[in-house]
């Protein structure tokens, strides 16, 4: 049963992930009229939650990576299954196929600056508050 509890996190996790994903995507998408925000508001959200996460692993306590079937839950499965590079990479290629290649190539910057920025900022704001405490 052991072998099969890390599974099962993942799992739960995922199903998860993939509800939030299609909720902040959809609801993103209606409010600002175009699928490519929904997909770069849920990256980006993901990437600060995962630097925030990476920020509680590899702190001073490493609170989070002491419980391996909460990370395994919340970073590989929820997170697993609420970013998305498979919409991101679609979505792109979208854009370049009609014609779009200026929307494209700010799809392509935007995503990866306001992601990896986020992902710091998530990982020293948890470092920070952490820290100050």
């Amino acid at each position: 049963m052991a072998d099969f509890l890390p599974v099962l996190s993942v799992a739960l996790g995922g199903a998860l992930g993939a509800v939030l994903r299609h909720v902040v995507a959809a609801s993103v998408t209606r409010w600002l009229g175009h699928g490519t925000l929904g997909t770069l508001a849920v990256n980006a959200s993901g990437a600060l939650i995962i630097g925030g996460a990476a920020g509680l692993a590899l702190g001073p306590d490493g609170a989070l990576a002491s419980d391996a079937l909460v990370w395994l839950a919340g970073v590989t499965g929820v997170l697993g299954s609420y970013t998305t590079v498979s919409s991101f990479s679609l979505q792109t290629l979208e854009l370049v196929h009609t014609g779009r290649f200026s929307w494209a190539l700010a799809n392509i910057a935007a995503s990866l600056i306001l992601c990896l920025s986020l992902a710091s900022i998530g990982f020293a704001l948890v470092l920070g508050v952490r820290l100050a405490a």
